[in-house]
């Protein structure tokens, strides 16, 4: 079983910056698939970003340019930097953990609000 603790959501006015992080302590980190997905209301969830065990990274079309997951192993974390935030990037923010065959897990989630 792997748990994962989120952190860094909050209130931020457009145009700023949060630091999502995503922490899995006590778990073969290094070899799990990483990502960020966001769930505004009576939306779908979706993926913002991914990071793969051996670094290569997916966006969403949406952040591209704007958001940047990073992982590092050596802390078994993941951080999404998220620059030029946009109200429309409000919504609860989760993280990812696939490996194949042995489990895929969720965060509790951190919710992001983008508002003057």
């Amino acid at each position: 079983q792997v748990q994962l603790v989120e952190s860094g959501g909050g209130l931020v006015q457009p145009g700023g910056s949060l630091r999502l992080s995503c922490a899995a302590p006590g778990s073969l980190f290094s070899s799990y698939v990483m990502s960020w997905y966001r769930q505004a209301p009576e939306k779908q969830r979706e993926l913002v970003a991914l990071i793969s065990v051996g670094g290569m990274l997916n966006y969403a079309d949406s952040v591209k340019g704007r958001f940047t997951i990073s992982r590092d192993n050596a802390k078994n974390t993941v951080y999404l930097q998220m620059n030029s935030l946009k109200p429309e990037d409000t919504a609860g923010y989760y993280c990812r953990a696939q490996r194949f065959s042995v489990g895929d897990y969720w965060g509790q989630g951190t919710q992001v609000t983008v508002s003057s």
